[in-house]
């Protein structure tokens, strides 16, 4: 899973974000254009989608493998 979306948290930066009343530390990922973050977001998403695939491809071939026959 990416990070692009989300903020890194710290302890000295959520110390300064209670101090920061003017909203100086609220910094978002910048992109030259507005296609070049959808392509970003879209590409995300479809790794994230990707990886939920394979993940739910390996816990099937896995329990295919054990002989698990247990219907949930």
């Amino acid at each position: 899973m990416t990070d692009f979306l989300f903020a890194r948290p710290s302890f000295i930066g959520g110390m300064a974000r209670i101090l920061d009343l003017g909203g100086a530390f609220d910094a978002y990922n910048v992109s030259l254009t507005e296609q070049i973050a959808d392509a970003r977001a879209m590409l995300a998403d479809w790794a994230a989608v990707g990886n939920d695939i394979r993940d739910a491809a390996d816990k099937v071939a896995s329990e295919h493998v054990t002989g698990s026959d247990d219907v949930a």
